[in-house]
């Protein structure tokens, strides 16, 4: 009985002790771990959130960048860190959805080493090639690689800008040498400087060089066109039927975070989620608004997880 009586007295002062933790939080510098470079779509939303989080929070966020190894650099990070709300990690489907189909020894369990906090957002990529390439469409481009089979290369840094590369090859028939990146800012200054052919990017990371003219648009990944580039073709309208692709953004911690801080943390970012700096930046990149609860997350990952395993294997990429 005593044991049993001391086993509920401690209980609650756990409980105490969190939901008090909570009640301060935060109180502290938020460390937000990128899995990409500076630069990238996920790092313009972080600091977008960031921004927006000091200005109704007046918390600060310190982004640090961990590109590199698929993106798993920042997740282990993340996944060995205090799970006490002040390292959180801004990610993608790269890292929580794709990662286990393309790699056979992960570093990391996508489900078992985090807690889900809330999705962010959803989009879709640009399908570019230099200014400079004689290639003016989708259908020329087929043709162009027709021509030349595996002569031409797509770099990716993303599990999206792969998979994107890849499914067009599917469907295609077309071969091209596939080029990895740590992350796609790095793919777009070797395209601007003619060492690869094309590349399949995120719209934030991309639309400055194409409306600077050093990187011309052939495509959208989507289901349908964007608004910030509304005469360009879905790269299904353009000539490959049953084309599609898309990314999402998510916020996680590390396992074992305490329910209440799970719960303050998803309320300041929802919130952030619609103040200006994030509309300035769905406005750029033409993603939209995507929030769940921490469940809500979780689920969502679990069917991304079985879609985007049946996406790579019909894409025909084998685990690394």
């Amino acid at each position: 009985m005593r044991k049993a009586a001391l086993g509920l007295t401690i209980a609650g002062l756990a409980l105490a002790t969190n939901v008090a933790a909570a009640a301060e939080f935060p109180s502290a510098p938020i460390r937000m771990v990128v899995p990409f470079a500076a630069g990238s779509g996920t790092d313009q939303q972080a600091r977008a959130f960031g921004q927006a989080l000091t200005e109704r929070y007046g918390v600060t966020v310190v982004v640090e960048n961990k590109p590199g190894a698929g993106g798993s650099l920042a997740a282990q990070d993340v996944a060995r860190a205090a799970p006490d709300g002040y390292t959180v990690l801004m990610t993608t489907n790269t890292t929580h959805a794709a990662n286990e189909h393309l790699y056979k020894n992960l570093p990391y369990d996508p489900v078992k080493d985090f807690t889900p906090v809330t999705a962010l957002s959803k989009g879709a990529m640009l399908m570019v090639v230099n200014a400079g390439s004689p290639v003016k469409s989708v259908g020329e481009f087929i043709a162009l690689a027709k021509e030349k089979p595996g002569g031409l290369t797509f770099g990716s840094g993303s599990s999206s800008s792969r998979v994107g590369g890849e499914m067009f090859q599917q469907l295609t028939g077309v071969k091209m040498l596939h080029v990895p990146y740590k992350s796609n800012p790095q793919a777009h200054i070797d395209l601007i400087g003619g060492q690869i052919d094309v590349v399949f990017s995120d719209v934030s990371s991309t639309i400055a060089h194409v409306q600077s003219g050093k990187l011309r648009a052939l495509g959208y990944t989507g289901a349908k066109r964007t608004p910030i580039l509304p005469d360009l073709p879905t790269v299904a309208e353009a000539g490959v039927p049953g084309y599609e692709v898309s990314y999402w953004t998510a916020m996680y911690l590390p396992p074992g975070a305490p329910q209440p801080v799970v719960d303050k943390l998803h309320e300041m970012f929802v919130t952030a989620n619609e103040a200006a700096p994030m509309q300035r930046i769905r406005a750029a990149s033409s993603s939209e608004v995507f929030t769940t609860t921490p469940q809500g997350l979780a689920e969502f990952q679990a069917e991304e997880s079985r879609k985007w395993g049946e996406v790579i294997r019909a894409a025909g990429i084998e685990p690394e």
